[in-house]
């Protein structure tokens, strides 16, 4: 025993012995670089200093929607204004670079002000940026822009080099998304996630520029979405989204400029479901459980039928994710109902059936005007899509998408951005080296990829986690959904970028882990 104690000792001293630390932060941050990286950007050495409360947008046009994002952009600013402004006496303007003091900034929409307007994959989120001697202007066609080049504007801000002052050095900047989609999936299903949790959600995909909260709102587990019935709810009264929550969500989203994309997936996942309404689910006696959606009935369609039509009248966009993901055939094979479709319908798998159910599904929101997102296997067992139904790939991905695109349908990925997949510290680089268009395929092909999503499934998050599991882990979707392509993938700069960004999300409320390792925040 002795012996072994000793042993034991030893290796604990070669282990302490090789550990080799270096004082500083292991990544430092870089000061005012944007996040998503701009398509187009000059940047000078010459800076402005911003005096937060001295400081104005002045809009050339005026609605309330551009008034609320005015408003809440400046509040945005005044983060330790007191602090700074205690101090900025101390401020020498001799300062080499010194340009002067920004007091306004000119946002100039040049489309129309619309107060109702909502968020759509076809948007333009494009602007230009001019922060120079002679100019400070923000320009866009469309709000949608305009709320880009706020945030776009807002990260150019930093503390000097002298601890005292805000600044911004002189920069040009011409930008536009690389891909029109650019989601988050979010599972409220597994753990429900109170109303503030999502809000913040969305705060944080507006920092990230992202234009899509994919909402996986019921799954097996729970199905939180009040409609006719609160049952299959954890709790019926504090685990539900209301018709009230659901508005304050697509309102806070559309003001963000960001997309509320519902998802009810079936004919799996639906084990929830069937709390309220058993004769949706196929029986299954023999297995002492319930099976998928039960399509030998005309009443499960019709079921179906009255949901989505309340659905179209809820969420505004114009898409819907009707899933078709990970259907068990097993309950399937125990039913004689389902033994009796196939024979009357000539079907020879149970592929076949759920092509059967996926189609008719298809054709339902079809005649509700809505168009479709679908998980992989429903194109990849034959189910016949339009070609503006979008398939979302989410397997091993470069093939898929391949075929997916080659048959002339549109593709989202999230094969490779799957956040619940969580390693130790900076993994975000994991998803940094993911590029959608690192597939064999024709220039034409890859037009047809419109984006992706980082997913965050909820087995193992809830509200205390949710934050900091997700962010900025999606930052690196984020950038490489919206930035040029880099042609290499050298992680210093984005890991410096990145660095500052985390930083800045947590000063505005965000709790985002650090990404790479020992740092501060100023």
């Amino acid at each position: 025993m002795e012996k072994l104690r000793l042993a034991s000792i030893f290796l604990c001293l070669c282990s302490v012995s090789t550990y080799a630390g270096r004082a500083g932060p292991a990544i430092l941050a870089s000061k005012g670089a944007i996040w998503p990286k701009p398509q187009l950007q000059n940047v000078s050495e010459d800076y402005f200093v911003l005096l937060p409360r001295a400081f104005a947008f002045k809009a050339s046009n005026s609605c309330s929607f551009l008034t609320s994002a005015l408003e809440r952009y400046w509040d945005l600013l005044q983060q330790n204004s007191a602090r700074l402004n205690q101090k900025l006496a101390k401020f020498s303007e001799q300062t080499g670079g010194f340009l002067g003091y920004l007091g306004e900034l000119e946002v100039n929409l040049r489309g129309a002000c619309v107060d109702d307007e909502y968020p759509s994959l076809s948007m333009d989120e494009s602007y230009q940026l001019w922060i120079t001697a002679s100019r400070a202007e923000l320009q866009s066609e469309t709000i949608w822009g305009v709320l880009r080049a706020l945030e776009t504007f807002s990260q150019l801000i930093y503390l000097g080099e002298d601890g005292l002052t805000l600044r911004l050095n002189a920069t040009t900047i011409q930008d536009f998304p690389r891909f029109k989609h650019r989601g988050l999936l979010l599972d409220t299903s597994r753990h429900f996630l109170p109303l503030e949790s999502i809000l913040q959600t969305l705060d944080a995909l507006a920092y990230n520029k992202m234009n899509v909260f994919h909402w996986h709102i019921v799954d097996d587990e729970s199905f939180p979405y009040v409609s006719q019935s609160r049952l299959g709810a954890y709790n019926p009264h504090t685990k539900v989204y209301t018709p009230e929550n659901i508005q304050t969500v697509i309102e806070y989203a559309r003001l963000r400029g960001i997309r509320v994309l519902p998802e009810f997936d079936t004919p799996g996942h639906t084990s929830s479901w069937g709390l309220a309404h058993p004769e949706l689910l196929t029986p299954c006696d023999q297995l002492k459980t319930s099976g998928p959606m039960d399509p030998s009935r005309e009443e499960t369609f019709e079921f179906l039928q009255s949901l989505f039509s309340e659905l179209r009248g809820v969420f505004k966009d114009e898409f819907i994710h009707l899933g078709g993901d990970e259907v068990d055939f097993s309950c399937w094979r125990q039913s004689e109902n389902i033994s009796n479709l196939m024979k009357d319908l000539n079907i020879s798998s149970y592929e076949g059936v759920e092509s059967y159910y996926v189609q008719k599904v298809v054709d339902m929101a079809e005649g509700l005007d809505y168009k479709q997102i679908v998980w992989e296997e429903v194109f990849s067992n034959g189910v016949h899509l339009g070609n503006h139904t979008l398939v979302h790939v989410w397997k091993s991905w470069t093939d898929t998408i391949r075929e997916v695109t080659s048959a002339g349908k549109q593709a989202l990925l999230s094969a490779c951005w799957y956040l619940d997949q969580l390693a130790s510290g900076g993994d975000w680089t994991d998803f940094y080296l993911c590029d959608p268009m690192d597939f064999d395929g024709t220039p034409e092909q890859q037009e047809r990829v419109l984006g992706g999503e980082a997913c965050m499934w909820g087995e193992v998050v809830n509200e205390y986690n949710i934050i900091s599991r997700t962010w900025p882990r999606a930052s690196a979707t984020a950038e490489k959904l919206w930035s040029a392509p880099s042609g290499t993938y050298k992680l210093d700069e984005p890991s410096s970028r990145l660095e500052e960004h985390t930083c800045r999300m947590n000063r505005r409320g965000i709790g985002a882990q650090p990404p790479n390792g020992a740092g501060f925040c100023d």
